[in-house]
């Protein structure tokens, strides 16, 4: 064994991490492997160090030992007895630790496998009323499903599919390149682990056939425009009888043409007549559980809000019901008579004089500060 420090044989820090020490073993090890260097005497017995150092640094119980006892703790049958570790391990086992993730894999790869199937997406519209109060709707899902004859198999009913002969039910099998082992996928079975010899009739080895199925979708009370509903297994199925993927059912509700809805509140307006908004008076309001009466006080502006407490929207993530915000516009009279008119101008100068800012507060101040404003400007 060499009595190098193995941190400087692989030129890193007392403190380096595995990530590190692995990036360094593979620049040095590329350096002195022996298939770049052949009949360098010197580069073998360098890369016996390197790798040496490497295969001790990466093993926890082992560098822990190293760090306290040196070169010692592996002397004489320590660390378990029998030299342990040095020098048994196949170079390009190791180089698949190192490099396994460039390389699809290395010793670490897992097989692949036929995939599970896409996941689907339903886009539903509803009305207001639908998505408060909830629906159950049937909808029509072109798609893939499992092959009933071979029951998603893919093989011909009474044979089954066979373990592939190339990678022996892997999926992958390993390719030397050089000093390099790459596993890549089994060429003959493309990584499903088995062949079919004899394909069904009715799906053509796939194990699924294309069909629009029907299904009865049951929309909770309180969705809203983005939720998202999952069905799941409801989509394609995967091929070979691998597992379906799933159905999400995407919500859009439509604009109402009375009300808007923010969270769980409901707004609308409410158009009452500039006398009504004078002398006060009653106005029916709809709401979604039907009509209430909504008092409008005397004097009311235009665009005053009004909150009827549970009135609103129940969410379906719970919590309680939203309000119905109502906001009252003063609607202007059109299409006037000359009589009503005139009795319109009688009014409006009976509002003049003295007593206008009494009556136009909000007109009068309004002006004022137009005045105001351009007086400044000139001053």
């Amino acid at each position: 064994m060499s009595n190098r420090d193995f941190y400087e044989v692989l030129g890193v820090s007392r403190d380096a991490s595995e990530r590190d020490i692995k990036k360094a073993y593979k620049r040095l090890a590329m350096k002195y492997h022996p298939d770049k260097n052949p009949g360098d005497e010197t580069a073998a017995e360098k890369f016996k160090e390197v790798k040496l150092a490497y295969e001790i640094l990466t093993d926890d119980q082992k560098r822990a030992a190293y760090d306290q006892y040196g070169h010692a703790a592996f002397e004489q049958g320590g660390m378990g007895g029998g030299g342990g570790f040095g020098g048994g391990a196949d170079f390009s086992d190791i180089f698949g630790d190192v490099f396994g993730d460039i390389f699809g894999g290395g010793r670490r790869g897992g097989h692949s496998r036929a995939q599970r199937g896409a996941d689907l997406r339903y886009n539903m519209e509803l009305s207001l009323e639908e998505a408060v109060r909830g629906v159950t709707k049937e909808i029509d899902v072109p798609t893939y499903v499992s092959c009933d004859p071979c029951g998603g198999s893919g093989a011909k009913p009474g044979s089954s599919p066979q373990t592939c002969g190339t990678c022996h039910g892997a999926g992958q099998v390993q390719m030397r390149q050089g000093f390099f082992a790459v596993q890549q996928t089994c060429p003959t079975c493309h990584g499903r682990g088995k062949i079919i010899k004899d394909p069904c009739d009715s799906c053509h080895g796939q194990g699924r056939v294309q069909k629009t199925k029907t299904l009865s979708v049951k929309i909770p009370a309180g969705v809203d425009t983005g939720d998202r509903i999952r069905l799941t297994g409801e989509g394609e199925a995967g091929e070979f009888g691998a597992p379906a993927g799933d159905l999400y059912v995407q919500v859009h509700v439509r604009d109402h043409h009375i009300f808007t809805r923010d969270g769980n509140n409901l707004y609308c307006e409410v158009p009452v007549s500039f006398t009504m908004a004078a002398l006060g008076g009653e106005v029916e309001v709809p709401t979604l559980d039907g009509r209430v009466s909504l008092k409008v006080p005397t004097e009311t502006q235009t665009g005053r809000m009004f909150r009827m407490r549970g009135k609103g929207v129940q969410s379906v993530r719970g919590g309680g019901l939203g309000d119905l915000i109502c906001k009252l516009v003063v609607e202007t009279p059109v299409n006037l008579s000359s009589k009503q008119k005139e009795l319109l101008r009688e009014f409006e100068e009976s509002l003049g004089g003295s007593a206008a800012k009494k009556h136009k507060p909000k007109s009068e101040g309004f002006f004022d500060g137009v005045k105001k404003f351009f007086d400044d400007l000139t001053s």
